[in-house]
């Protein structure tokens, strides 16, 4: 059902007709006020970016450089593209920046595509008005899009339960305790489920919007973009990379004293039965003890920080995958790129020419 019931009835039932008479009629109504309407000779989808106070510039701005620049190459097809916000007068942005924008919430109920660029903070509560407003608009056929910390925006709606979403690592666990009902995958990029996207840090969107690109307008134009903003058209890898190592274990764990002698000897051979007779516990114990104290076996955190000390070397111009290996106990370089991109999704070498410090 419409939510505008006069217009639904005065466009018998057409709710594709009534939904264009809202656009019109918003686009053309002198109580609205617009310092930018989408251009008149586009007609592709229409892209709606949520301002709000305290605006994450860089967010906003990757956003309306990618949906809101000219590109007379692509036809009359091509995205149009505005702001809004549910929050009324001028907004500040960070940088001592003012911003207003082009429209009101009733952009809202007539965008193909919403995004989020990121949010005010993580625990910082979303309006019931614009969650509403935004799970209308999904129930419309809207597709839902956050960046970075934007996913708490999403979150907030309900319309991720029992789906999959990412965000900044940095903000994974405080994302999984506020929305148990999430799925939190802090080591991509980005997700997409249920006609609802989030990405990881604020670059990581980027990514995400030339996906976007590449699922409407195909892989061609896609590359095109890309090439214009000079970034990869399909980054390898995930988030994962940049992950810092597991927060601390608990205080008085009697697993910590062993995690840090095998971090500073991490080249020796360390079975389950050599880490448990450091313990003092026989391997049954011990393999259960370790993974209620790290959350992973023995054998999946020995690898994990065997791939972090090839990281370190890598970002520090060790170039010899043999030495390498034998530096960090893989014994052999096969091993190396094997556990490497099974962790990383992506190959030391790639790793190295875009952290290391050559490619610095």
């Amino acid at each position: 059902m419409s939510p505008f019931p006069f217009l639904f009835a005065e466009t018998n039932g057409n709710w594709q007709l009534a939904r264009m008479t809202l656009y019109v009629n918003i686009m053309t109504n002198t109580s609205v006020t617009s310092t930018m309407v989408p251009e008149p000779t586009l007609n592709g989808p229409l892209v709606a970016a949520l301002l709000y106070d305290g605006l994450c510039t860089f967010e906003f701005g990757m956003v309306a450089e990618v949906f809101g620049l000219e590109r007379p190459e692509f036809g009359s097809n091509w995205y149009r593209f505005v702001s809004c916000s549910t929050e009324a007068g001028t907004l500040r942005a960070h940088g001592g920046l003012t911003i207003a924008p082009d429209h009101g919430p009733e952009l809202l109920e007539v965008a193909d595509i919403i995004v989020v660029p990121g949010w005010k903070g993580a625990g910082t509560p979303v309006p019931e008005d614009l969650c509403e407003r935004l799970r209308s608009a999904h129930a419309r056929g809207s597709r839902l899009v956050a960046i970075c910390s934007g996913a708490f925006v999403l979150a907030a709606t309900g319309l991720l339960d029992g789906y999959t979403a990412t965000t900044h690592w940095r903000y994974a666990e405080q994302l999984r305790q506020l929305h148990p009902e999430i799925k939190v995958d802090e080591a991509s990029l980005y997700r997409q489920e249920n006609r609802i996207f989030t990405s990881a840090g604020s670059a990581a969107g980027m990514d995400l919007m030339i996906e976007l690109i590449r699922q409407d307008f195909g892989p061609e134009k896609a590359n095109s973009v890309a090439r214009r903003l000079v970034v990869p058209a399909h980054r390898t890898g995930d988030q994962a990379q940049f992950l810092e190592r597991p927060v601390p274990l608990r205080e008085g764990s009697e697993i910590a004293p062993l995690l840090e002698h095998i971090q500073i000897s991490i080249a020796e051979a360390w079975s389950i039965e050599r880490m448990a007779e450091k313990t003092g516990m026989s391997p049954r114990t011990f393999q259960r003890r370790f993974t209620e104290a790290t959350g992973m076996t023995p054998g999946d955190w020995l690898v994990q920080e065997r791939v972090e000390a090839t990281k370190e070397l890598l970002a520090n111009g060790q170039d010899d995958m043999e030495t390498i290996a034998a530096l960090v106990g893989f014994g052999s370089a096969h091993a190396l790129r094997h556990h490497f991109r099974k962790k990383l999704g992506i190959r030391p070498t790639d790793f190295r020419s875009q952290f290391g410090r050559k490619a610095a």
